[in-house]
């Protein structure tokens, strides 16, 4: 695996390593040895499938609060898809900060978001699917979101969304309090 650096402190895209020959390829998406190297989250404890049937819905931006905070591993297994995140680690020198990529069923390309990162996506075609690993199980109780749309942040979705959710359409501009459980020392 390839383990490439985003402009995000702790945030990676993955790309696999590919044995080839007249039959295809051979590949691993997933050693827990070469993450556990490159200083990443090893250990998985649920995975999520998610299935959207229109190009442009837009996914987010979600994530949990501390302890139950959770890393992620989002791949694209059909179609393709915008897939960005937001750092809110408040001590982050990348606070405030988004960065987008594009992952697909064809690229094959991963995305590692580290805890404390907001995380969202929109559909680039129809029909498309995605698998995420995470660290955490669910807790609805420190659950969170913020508005994809927020002003601060200004977030470059590649297409407007088409499909959003209820709860989505609905989230909150940020709140340092609300959104990290304690106030930040540094507003970007």
């Amino acid at each position: 695996m390839q383990f490439i650096p985003t402009p995000l402190a702790g945030a990676y895209l993955i790309d696999l390593d590919k044995l080839g020959d007249d039959r295809g390829f051979f590949a691993r998406a997933f050693c827990e040895r070469e993450f556990a190297a490159q200083g990443l989250a090893s250990r998985f404890v649920q995975v999520n499938n998610s299935l959207s049937a229109d190009t442009g819905t837009l996914r987010g931006m979600h994530y949990q609060l501390a302890p139950h905070a959770e890393t992620k591993l989002v791949r694209c297994i059909r179609g393709s898809l915008w897939d960005v995140i937001l750092d809110l680690r408040p001590e982050s020198p990348t606070f405030g900060q988004h960065f987008g990529a594009e992952l697909s069923a064809e690229n094959r390309r991963m995305m590692y978001v580290p805890k404390g990162f907001a995380h969202g996506f929109i559909t680039l075609h129809d029909d498309t699917e995605a698998f995420y690993f995470v660290d955490a199980a669910y807790a609805p109780d420190h659950e969170r979101g913020i508005r994809w749309n927020d002003p601060r942040f200004a977030i470059e979705w590649p297409v407007e969304p088409a499909v959003l959710s209820d709860k989505d359409r609905d989230q909150r501009d940020f709140d340092p309090v609300w959104h990290t459980g304690q106030p930040a020392d540094t507003q970007d």
